[in-house]
């Protein structure tokens, strides 16, 4: 396969790549007791959301060039010094010391699964014994959500600074991956060596989309930090040019906002879901407009997102997550990811079809629904169609807390004809 050059300069412009990482034992290996500690809502059944993320994975093989994250991890462990530079690194972090000569010890492959799926505790001594603790290192169980621990920007990647250490590791596997792998030209950003970074700096995917070349909008709450929006400010500073910076605040609790692709996502070049009661009513929650020009710094308040994007000449037509027929379905379909979509080219997107009221105000709205095994089986062509939306089977995937554009980082996209 060619190389590619990382290039996202919008939410919506043709998919020409996309890494996602299909769940495995990570996920099925979790317990009761692991679950507030894994950040997820629930407990997956791995053989229903196996079938479902199936579903995914096919319909982007059949539209665009995927990258799956097992195979380039496992590709960049085959040079000897990105391996030992890799397991130090996640040794020192995660302080299992123990492990780090065994893990230098692994092939490749075997490597790629430990880091991936963990490892289990030997119980060779008293305190490990009575440890109760089931693994030594941690399995990813949210690695699925690839969304998170990069972030392509124009031709850049920025590596996240996660709120939760149990996520580390997956930010420092996908720096290794873009700054070794062969499949990519990417310069990567690391805000580490940031004057900003401090206890409460984190800045995690979910939060940021790139809604045009010189565009960002971000979620600010649980996930992603003012500290880290600053790092940003700094970083387009020392860059002399134009960037505006549009931020949402976000309410730290329930935990279906933890990020903004949870409340809205682009759909087309004119529309976009939201989930109104937040993005539309909530004076609570400020949206903020902030412009970097040639080095200077200007902020203020704007009254919501669509108005900020309508300023800057992208009037967009917002789609209620929910319907708009009542609050309560509103918030059951937020709660499982009904306000997050994926789009593979203007006007074609991916989401969860267990969403009903959403899906049908996606009807409303002139977007063809097509189930995703159809696509898959070659029964529905999304050639066909203007505008449409692939419906995957994800009730079992959405009790994760994520949805479809959690489950992909894209690396390249077409430019957009505004």
């Amino acid at each position: 396969m060619e190389q590619i050059a990382i290039d996202v300069k919008s939410e919506i412009g043709v998919l020409e790549g996309v890494v996602i990482h299909t769940p495995g034992s990570e996920v099925e290996n979790m317990t009761p007791n692991m679950v507030q500690k894994a950040l997820y809502s629930d407990i997956l059944n791995l053989s229903v959301a196996g079938a479902e993320y199936d579903q995914f994975r096919k319909v982007l093989e059949k539209v665009t060039n995927t990258f799956q994250v097992r195979d380039l991890l496992c590709e960049i462990l085959k040079n000897d010094k990105v391996k030992s530079g890799l397991v130090h690194r996640i040794v020192d972090h995660e302080r299992v010391e123990s492990l780090r000569d065994e893990l230098l010890d692994l092939t490749p492959a075997d490597l790629t699964t430990a880091l991936i799926e963990g490892v289990e505790l030997k119980r060779d001594n008293l305190s490990r014994f009575l440890s109760k603790e089931r693994y030594e290192l941690d399995p990813l169980h949210n690695f699925f959500f690839t969304r998170d621990a990069s972030i392509s920007i124009g031709n850049q990647v920025f590596i996240s600074k996660m709120a939760s250490k149990v996520r580390d590791r997956e930010s420092m596997i996908m720096e290794a991956i873009f700054d070794y792998h062969p499949s990519f030209t990417a310069q990567t950003v690391n805000p580490l060596s940031s004057r900003h970074l401090c206890k409460d700096f984190s800045f995690e995917g979910g939060d940021f989309l790139v809604a045009r070349e010189d565009i960002l909008l971000i979620g600010t709450g649980s996930r992603t930090s003012p500290k880290a929006i600053d790092f940003l400010i700094d970083y387009y500073k020392k860059e002399r040019k134009t960037m505006h910076i549009i931020v949402q605040e976000l309410p730290y609790e329930p935990e279906s906002f933890i990020h903004l692709d949870m409340v809205f996502t682009f759909l087309d070049k004119d529309k976009c879901m939201i989930y109104e009661p937040l993005i539309m009513h909530s004076s609570r929650f400020l949206t903020i407009h902030i412009t970097v020009d040639n080095g200077k710094v200007k902020i203020a308040e704007e009254l919501n997102l669509p108005v900020a994007l309508k300023s800057l000449g992208i009037d967009l037509e917002p789609v209620l997550c929910g319907g708009s027929r009542d609050i309560v379905s509103q918030e059951r379909e937020q709660w499982h990811s009904g306000a997050n979509f994926f789009a593979i080219s203007p006007g074609k997107v991916l989401g969860y079809g267990r969403n009903e009221n959403t899906m049908q105000e996606m009807n409303n709205h002139g977007f063809e629904i097509l189930r995703a095994k159809d696509v898959v089986n070659g029964k529905a062509d999304i050639n066909q169609y203007e505008k449409c939306v692939i419906a995957i089977d994800g009730a079992e995937l959405s009790r994760g807390g994520g949805g479809c554009r959690c489950m992909t980082m894209p690396v390249r996209r077409a430019a957009v004809a505004w």
